[in-house]
C-alpha cells in the first residue's frame, strides 16, 4: 500500500480535521425589495400586481451567483425584475438563485411569486373599496355608486345586485349573497352626484387577498385583510420626503433606478452660495444655505411651512414611536435612529443655516426647478428674517431639542442642547420684533420671481405661531415662563375663538391638546382647552364632527364641510380629529368608533371616493390597481420620463398624496379660447362643470389647464396623510 493512500485511510479511521473535510455548501438568506424603494426584509415569496418591479438580493455577499427564472439572469447578486401577467387569472413564477461558495459547493434559493393579472375593465368602476385593504377587526364597507350627475352619468349604467365576497386566489365564496343597503333613502347626493349602496362585511376577519363581485358581473378591485395591511404604504408616503430633498444624491439602492439623481442645486451660485435677493449683486450675502426640502411640485423652501413640516415628523413619532423604525431605505437607514426623525433632523439641519446671529431666522429660499432636479442651475436667492418665520423655527428647534435629546444617543446630546439654545434666541428675538414681515414673489414689495406661493402670513397666524412656540418651549424645558404665556393667550386662539372644528382647523387644535398632556400644565387651562375641543367635535346640525357621523352625511363616508384646493390634506386632518381623541383619553365615544370613524378618511384616499382613485402616485407596486398616474411637480412634469405611471418611461416616484377635487378652486385659462391664444385646447370636464367630489382629472398639464390646484402634491399634505395613517401601521 503507497503512503499517501495509507494517511488518507489513517485520516478517515480517525476522523479529519477541518481542512481536509468534504467542502460544505453554505447556507443563504433571501433579501427582498418591493419596488426597489422599501425596506430590504428577510422574504422568499410575494403576491403582487402585475407590473410590478421587484430587487432580489440574496446574501452572503462573498462566493458566486447565477440566475434563472422570472426575468433573472447572468452573475450579479442583485436582480431587479418586473413581474408581468397578460392574462386573467393569477400565475406564478419562481426566481432560482444558485450560490457557489469559496470551496465550489452549491446551495440553491428559491423566490416564489403570484402575479396577479391587470384590472379588469370593470373592476372598481361601481364599486369601491379601500385597495390596500381593511385591518383584520375593523369595521369595513364598500360604497356602490350609480353616477347620476357630472361627466360619468351618461356613461355605463348600474343597479346593483346581490353581492358576495371572494378569495382572489381560488375563487371560492367566502361570504354569501347579500343586498347592499341603500344611502339616504335612494336620493342622489349633491356633493358627489352619485346615488350610493353600502356594503358591511365586516364579519369578514380571515387574513386574504378578496374582490366584491355582484351577480351582474361588477366587481371591486382586489383588497386586502390582515393586521397590517398599510405598512408598505406608509414606508412609502414617508419616503416623499427622502425624495423632496435638495442637495442629496439619491442612489438606486435607496429609491430605486428610475428615481435615482445626484444632489440638486450645489452648483456655482446655487444653495451653498444663496445671496439675498434683494441685493443680488452683492456677492458679501452670500451663505450656506444647503438642505431643505423641495415644498411641493415647485423646489422653493419656504421656512415657516418647512418648520412647521419638521414639526410635524417629530410630534407624529411621539404619537407613534414603535410603527417609525430605521430601515425605510434612505442614507442614514441603520445608523440606530428613527428615519422619520433622521428626516426630522435634515430640516432642522437647514434650518440652523437659515438662523441668523441675532436669533432671528430668514423667511425663504427661492431656488430653481429643472428635470431631474440634479440638472437645475438656476441661482438661489433668499429673503429677509420674519417674525413669521422666526416664530416657526423656534417651534421646529424646541421640537428637535425634546424628540432628538430623548434619544439618549450621544452624538445628538450636543445637538440637542445647540437647538435649544436655538429655540430660546429665536423665541426672544421674535418677542422683540412682534410684526417684522416679509413678502415674497410680490410685485408691490419688490420681491416678484422670489418663490412661488406666498408665506408671509396674518397677525392671527403670528399669534398661533407664538403659543406654538410656547408650548413646544415649555414642553422642552419645563419653564413656566413659557406656559404663563400659553394660560395666558390661548384662548385668543382658533380653537377657543371659531364656532367649528374641522379639517382646516385641526393642527393648531392638535398643539392645544398636546399643551393638555404635558407634566406642569396648568389643570384649569388643561380642561378648558379639552372640554372646548369635545364641544366643538359633538355639536349638533350643521357642524363637522361626530354629528355627521351619527348622521351618516357622506355617502363616501368622510365628510368634510366643503372642496377646495387641498381637499385631500382636509380630509387627512379631520380624520385626526378623531384620532386625537382617542390618543390622549378624551373621547366620549368607544375606542372602536373613534378607529372607524378615522379610518373611513383613509379609505376615502384609498379609492373610495367617485373615481374609484387611490389618490398616491404610482402604487401599483403596493396593491393600488387604480392609483394616481400623473402629478403636477417639477422632477415629474409633463412630457418627461417620469411624467406618467401608466405611459412613460418611469413615472412619478411612489406615495405621493395629491390636492384633490378642488371645487371652485380649479380653473384654467378660460379667455385663451376666445383670444386663439392656446389653439388645440379644449374646456377640460373634469374638473369643470362637476359636483364638487368630482372636480379632479388625473393629470399634469401647465397652462392653460392649470393643474396644480388638483395635481401638485405638498409636504403639508403628505404629513397630515402620515399622521392619519401611521394610527393604523404596526
Amino acid at each position: 500500500m503507497d503512503l499517501k493512500k495509507s494517511v488518507l485511510l489513517i485520516m478517515a479511521a480517525l476522523g479529519a480535521p477541518a481542512w481536509a473535510q468534504t467542502c460544505q455548501p453554505s447556507a443563504t438568506t433571501p433579501y427582498f425589495n418591493l419596488n426597489g424603494t422599501t425596506a430590504w426584509v428577510v422574504k422568499s415569496s410575494a403576491t403582487v400586481n402585475t407590473g410590478t418591479t421587484v430587487a432580489l438580493g440574496p446574501q452572503p455577499f462573498s462566493g458566486s451567483w447565477s440566475w434563472a427564472g422570472c426575468g433573472t439572469s447572468g452573475s450579479s447578486r442583485e436582480q431587479t425584475i418586473k413581474l408581468t401577467n397578460t392574462g386573467t387569472t393569477a400565475t406564478t413564477c419562481t426566481a432560482t438563485a444558485t450560490f457557489t461558495n469559496s470551496c465550489g459547493a452549491q446551495t440553491t434559493q428559491q423566490y416564489n411569486f403570484t402575479i396577479w393579472p391587470a384590472m379588469a375593465a370593470n373592476a372598481g368602476k361601481f364599486i369601491v373599496v379601500d385597495q390596500f385593504g381593511y385591518p383584520t377587526d375593523s369595521k369595513k364597507v364598500a360604497v356602490l355608486r350609480r353616477p347620476m350627475v357630472g361627466y360619468d352619468a351618461n356613461g355605463e349604467t348600474f343597479w346593483p345586485q346581490q353581492l358576495r365576497v371572494v378569495n382572489s386566489a381560488t375563487g371560492a365564496t367566502v361570504k354569501e349573497p347579500w343586498w347592499p343597503t341603500d344611502w339616504n333613502g335612494g336620493a342622489t347626493d349633491p356633493v358627489s352626484g352619485d346615488k350610493v349602496w353600502w356594503y358591511d362585511f365586516s364579519d369578514l376577519k380571515t387574513p386574504g387577498t378578496y374582490e366584491i363581485v355582484d351577480s351582474g358581473g361588477q366587481r371591486s378591485a382586489r383588497f386586502e385583510i390582515g393586521d397590517n395591511v398599510y405598512r408598505n404604504v406608509l414606508i412609502q408616503a414617508v419616503k416623499m420626503f427622502y425624495y423632496q430633498r435638495a442637495g442629496q444624491a439619491k442612489s438606486a439602492s435607496q429609491v430605486g433606478f428610475p428615481w435615482a439623481d445626484g444632489a440638486s442645486h450645489l452648483g456655482a451660485g446655487q444653495d451653498p452660495q444663496a445671496r439675498r435677493f434683494l441685493d443680488k449683486n452683492n456677492a458679501s450675502t452670500a451663505r450656506d444655505l444647503r438642505g431643505g426640502w423641495f415644498d411641493a411640485g415647485d423646489y422653493n423652501k419656504y421656512t415657516p411651512w418647512a418648520a412647521g413640516y419638521t414639526q410635524d415628523l417629530m410630534d407624529i413619532y411621539r404619537e407613534n414611536p414603535t410603527v417609525f423604525t430605521d430601515d425605510f431605505g434612505i442614507a442614514e437607514s441603520y445608523n440606530g435612529i428613527p428615519d422619520i426623525l433622521d428626516e426630522a433632523k435634515w430640516g432642522l439641519d437647514w434650518l440652523k443655516r437659515m438662523q441668523n446671529s441675532n436669533g432671528s431666522v430668514l423667511s425663504i429660499e427661492g431656488i430653481g426647478g429643472a428635470t431631474p432636479p440634479s440638472s437645475d442651475t438656476a441661482p438661489s436667492y433668499y429673503g429677509d428674517a420674519s417674525t413669521n418665520a422666526t416664530l416657526a423655527a423656534a417651534g421646529a428647534f424646541a421640537s428637535g431639542a425634546k424628540a432628538l435629546g430623548a434619544l439618549n444617543n450621544p452624538a445628538l446630546n450636543t445637538y440637542a442642547a445647540d437647538l435649544l439654545v436655538r429655540a430660546k434666541n429665536a423665541w426672544n428675538w421674535a418677542l422683540a420684533n412682534p410684526n417684522v414681515l416679509f413678502y415674497n414673489n410680490s410685485a408691490a414689495h419688490g420681491t416678484e420671481g422670489l418663490g412661488a406661493g406666498q408665506q408671509e402670513g396674518s397677525d392671527g397666524d403670528r399669534e398661533e405661531g407664538r403659543l406654538n412656540a410656547a408650548i413646544k418651549l415649555y414642553a422642552a424645558t419645563g419653564e413656566t415662563i413659557y406656559r404663563d404665556y400659553v394660560d395666558a393667550n390661548y384662548t385668543k386662539s382658533n380653537l377657543m375663538q371659531n364656532w367649528n372644528l374641522s379639517g382646516f382647523s385641526a393642527g393648531p387644535a392638535r398643539t392645544l391638546l398636546y399643551y393638555t398632556s404635558l407634566p406642569g400644565a396648568t389643570q384649569t387651562v388643561a380642561s378648558a382647552i379639552r372640554a372646548r375641543y369635545l364641544d366643538l367635535m359633538e355639536r349638533t346640525e350643521w357642524y363637522d364632527g361626530w354629528a355627521r357621523i351619527d348622521q351618516q352625511a357622506d355617502p363616501y363616508r368622510a365628510f368634510i364641510g366643503g372642496y377646495k384646493w387641498s381637499s385631500n390634506a382636509v380630509k387627512a386632518h379631520m380624520g385626526t380629529l378623531y384620532t386625537s381623541e382617542g390618543y390622549y383619553g378624551i373621547s366620549h365615544h368607544t375606542p372602536d368608533q373613534v378607529s372607524n370613524a378615522a379610518l373611513d378618511y383613509v379609505h376615502y384616499l384609498h379609492g373610495v371616493n367617485p373615481f374609484g382613485k387611490v389618490y398616491l402616485s404610482n402604487m401599483k407596486s403596493f396593491g393600488a390597481e387604480n392609483s394616481v398616474n400623473q402629478i403636477w411637480h417639477g422632477w415629474f412634469n409633463n412630457g418627461s420620463p417620469w411624467d406618467d405611471a401608466q405611459n412613460s418611461l418611469y413615472g412619478p416616484a411612489p406615495g405621493y398624496l395629491v390636492g384633490g377635487p378642488a371645487g371652485g378652486d380649479y380653473s384654467w385659462a378660460e379667455g385663451c379660447l376666445a383670444n386663439n391664444d392656446c389653439p388645440g385646447a379644449t374646456r377640460p370636464v373634469p374638473p369643470l362643470d362637476q359636483p364638487p367630489m368630482k372636480t379632479y382629472k388625473d393629470f399634469n398639464d401647465g397652462w392653460p389647464y392649470n393643474t396644480w390646484s388638483i395635481s401638485e402634491p405638498s409636504n403639508g399634505y403628505q404629513l397630515a396623510y402620515i399622521r392619519l395613517l401611521a394610527r393604523f401601521v404596526k
